[in-house]
């Protein structure tokens, strides 16, 4: 080990030996400093000396930005701190790690006074959106749309979401104060989606809780709310279902429809007793006409089978094949989306009052007549199983459950006065 008391000529002239990847030259005047010359012709200063029986290096800095007087300084320094027995990496370890939580205190705090309800609701819905539904993320898309677009059907503008007026408020002032501001004003506009937002709301919070960007701002959640609760009001009860005697009224007047598409869709609701979007998304692919049987995207289950009864087996055959979807109409996915303008038109037709969801009800009172088991009905509308017994137990076959639904259809039928007979062929012929 060579050693050579450094000046600016000295330094200068040092160079790394030829074959070696680095080369380190020692300053006679200062114990530990060292001049690091690398084979490229980089050089550093460096500090090295035994602490506890090790030997420990640590770089102070390219030559170019330390004067030698400054190296020496910064040796010394360190060589004071060995001497206490004090390790100056463990030491620079501390500040550096002081630093970064600062930093990091210092960006959290910059979240806490930024970050938006809309910005954290976009995270959201990418985050989550393999998890839901189609629907189910088209209520969330809808909730905090701007609004001021044109619609697909109608020459009026879209209107913004139920949520929009909270879009801008930071995440850490959405306090319940706010969130019953936001229940009057909706909730004397559209209550019924407002408690639907309500609801969205708060799992999204409960969501931000949880997560590591928002858990430090959401401290409690703003919409576990009893006031903005009783703001919004309870929903009203829906007990509407068409009765035997009304209908031959309701069939006669799907029969005015201008649309067999959506004619057919309104029969089919009610001849299964499903979900509206559950028989609006079926494809071609899910109608098997040969095994009749359908195959039904059910939000219980993930997937259910059940018969395709002669008369809708008729009708869905009569349909024209536009594209995959059954049920095919000219909105954006293809397939009938909102059925409730035909609905309301079929319901005045006939003198009758029921929501669109009135027809599962309906389906499930109109069993009754027949006798139909509760079980079967429930398992072909896609009820959960409410018993311990049908949950763990009851596997029942499709010809049990067709058996069942063929016999409901053709009372339906008879009641509605429409002769319906199925031939060997396969043909039917309605009157």
């Amino acid at each position: 080990m060579k050693w050579d008391n450094f000046t600016a000529d000295r330094v200068a002239s040092f160079k790394c030996k030829a074959g070696c990847k680095q080369s380190i030259f020692w300053d006679g005047k200062t114990p530990g400093l060292g001049l690091r010359i690398t084979a490229s012709g980089a050089k550093s200063y460096i500090f090295q000396t035994e602490l506890h029986g090790k030997t420990i290096r640590m770089t102070i800095g390219d030559q170019r930005a330390w004067s030698i007087s400054g190296a020496q300084a910064e040796a010394s320094r360190l060589k004071v701190k060995t001497d206490q027995g004090i390790d100056p990496r463990q030491v620079e370890a501390e500040k550096r790690a002081a630093r970064e939580a600062a930093e990091t205190a210092r960006k959290a705090q910059e979240s806490r006074e930024t970050v938006t309800v809309i910005k954290a609701w976009e995270k959201y819905l990418t985050e989550r959106k393999r998890f839901w539904s189609e629907r189910h993320y088209s209520d969330h898309v809808n909730m905090m749309q701007s609004g001021g677009e044109k619609r697909a059907r109608s020459s009026k503008l879209t209107v913004p979401g139920v949520l929009r007026s909270l879009a801008n408020v930071r995440l850490i002032d959405l306090t319940q104060e706010r969130v019953q501001e936001w229940a009057n004003e909706e909730g004397a506009v559209r209550a019924g989606r407002a408690r639907l937002a309500f609801r969205l709301l708060k799992v999204f919070l409960t969501w931000c809780g949880e997560h590591t960007d928002y858990r430090e701002i959401i401290v409690s959640n703003a919409a576990k709310n009893k006031k903005a609760r009783e703001i919004l009001g309870k929903p009203e009860t829906l007990n509407g279902a068409l009765q035997k005697e009304q209908l031959p009224a309701w069939f006669n007047a799907t029969k005015q429809l201008n649309n067999p598409v959506m004619a057919t869709y309104l029969q089919a609701l009610l001849l299964t007793g499903s979900r509206p979007n559950e028989i609006s998304s079926l494809k071609w692919a899910d109608i098997d006409f040969q095994w009749c049987h359908m195959t039904i995207r059910d939000k219980v289950e993930g997937l259910r089978v059940i018969p395709l009864t002669p008369y809708l087996s008729h009708l869905l055959a009569m349909l024209p094949r536009r594209n995959q979807w059954v049920f095919s109409s000219n909105s954006a996915s293809g397939h009938i989306i909102d059925a409730r303008k035909a609905h309301e038109k079929v319901c005045a037709i006939a003198g009758v009052t029921l929501d669109i969801y009135g027809f599962r009800r309906s389906f499930a009172s109109l069993c009754d007549w027949v006798e139909m088991p509760a079980g079967i009905s429930a398992q072909i509308q896609g009820h959960k199983p409410s018993a311990l017994r049908e949950k763990h137990y009851i596997r029942r076959e499709l010809d049990l459950l067709r058996m069942w639904h063929v016999k409901i259809e053709a009372w339906i039928l008879e009641q509605a006065g429409i002769e319906f007979i199925p031939t060997q062929a396969g043909l039917q012929v309605v009157k």
